[in-house]
Order: C-alpha cells, then structure tokens, then sequence
C-alpha cells in the first residue's frame, strides 16, 4: 500500500454526517471528504470504529449507507461481544484511514488499551494511516478534554493516548459548558494547551503539528488555547478554511 510518507489526524468538532433527504438516512460530509483525499488513494480503504457507542449495530450500518456512491471500501471493528476480525493490528495497518464516531471516550480508552489498540492505531498512525473521528474519537488522539462520559455535567478528562500533546474541544459553540471548562482546565493546567472546533469543524495534524482548521460551516471556528502565565487563558479564534459541497 502507497502512504503519503506524512501522519495525518484529522479531529472533527462535530458534523462528520448530516440527514439525508431519504427517511432515517444520513450522508457523509465534506470534512470526511477532506480527510480520505489526504490518503492520496484513488479508492482509499476507509475503516469504521463505532466503540464508543457501543458498536451499536444500526449505527454502523447507518455509517455504511453514508458513504452510499462514494468509491471508498469500507470495512469495521468491533470489540462487542468479541472483535469482529481475527487480527486487529493488521486490520488496521490495511486501512488507508480510520474513522471513530462519538459516544463514550472514557469506555473507548478503557477497552482499546484493554485490547491493545492503543498501542495498534500508533502504529497505524506512524504507518500513514490517516486517524479522524468526532467528539469521543477526536478526543482519544489528544492528552485530553472535558467528556460527558460520567453524565451530564461534564467532566475534565485527561486519559487520551496523547499522539498529540494538546488537549481538545468538540462541540464548541453548540454545547454551553463546554468552553468555560476547557478553558478553565488549561487556565490551571488541568489541561495542556490546544485546540477547539465549532461544529461543522475539523482540525487537522501532520505529525504533532496544527496545520489548518477546515469547515463546511461559514459560520463556524477553531481555536487555540494557552494559558496566560498569570491563571488565565488566552484563546486565539481561527479562522478554518471552507470546503465546497
């Protein structure tokens, strides 16, 4: 398999899918369009990992349909009630990219090092295999972030696998206690300094290195948070780049 030469991660804020105007179905959207095209493969491998959510059936079937006229080959991993392919680390190491939907990120942890997919998707990762998903799977990538994990209130969280040595918000302008307490945990250093996205954002990594935000929202951000040296936080809006339908 030809690789880039380049890591790639690509962290979704949020709208990864959007509804369809077919009955109970959804469509890809161009963020992921994004993130298969930095695989440079006419019809890249695309692996679905829907841990985080329980590797609830109909969602992965849903994920399958949202690719429906996409020439992309699609497979997926399970660990529920058993992994689904004889060989995870070479499944992975098969794949041209690897997409993580939302859902729990402290269970998503818990299980993959319990597997030992966290040390697979670094190699994977080292490998060329471009890593993305959204708000659990885009916060796994990172040192950190704040999850609703143990309930409603949310909850600082700094048990990710730290390929990046940020941390990260998801769900930025759409989920109100998420930006005080990011903010919070890196003002007091809960938290490492890093990265947010808007919905409809994703921010993308070479390496360790912030290379651009991209969004299929006009409206829409990232940021960059640092602590201030004095117990306070200084957030820098950036201004993504906006891809076309």
């Amino acid at each position: 398999m030809s690789r880039s030469g380049q890591s790639h991660i690509l962290a979704i804020g949020g709208g990864s899918f959007r509804p369809s105007k077919r009955h109970n179905v959804i469509e890809a959207s161009p963020l992921l369009r994004y993130g298969l095209d930095l695989t440079g493969q006419d019809r890249p491998k695309l692996g679905l990992v829907a841990t985080a959510g329980g590797d609830a059936s109909d969602w992965i079937l849903k994920m399958y349909g949202a690719f429906s006229g996409w020439d992309v080959e699609l497979s997926h991993l399970t660990v529920f009630p058993m992994p689904n392919v004889e060989d995870p680390r070479a499944w992975m190491l098969e794949q041209d990219m690897i997409y993580v939907s939302g859902g729990s990120v402290a269970n998503l942890m818990v299980l993959w090092r319990l597997h030992g997919y966290d040390e697979a998707f670094e190699e994977a990762w080292r490998a060329g295999v471009v890593l993305s998903g959204q708000s659990a799977g885009a916060l796994c990538w990172h040192v950190g972030g704040n999850t609703d994990s143990f309930g409603p209130d949310l909850r600082v969280w700094a048990e990710g696998m730290a390929f990046l040595p940020y941390s990260c918000g998801v769900h930025y302008n759409s989920e109100p206690q998420r930006r005080p307490l990011l903010q919070k945990s890196v003002a007091e250093g809960e938290l490492p300094a890093g990265y947010a996205a808007d919905e409809g954002v994703a921010l993308h990594y070479v390496g360790t290195e912030f290379i651009q935000a991209v969004t299929v929202d006009p409206g829409a951000y990232a940021y960059k948070l640092d602590g201030d040296g004095d117990g306070g936080v200084k957030e820098l809006r950036i201004e993504p780049r906006l891809l076309t339908p």
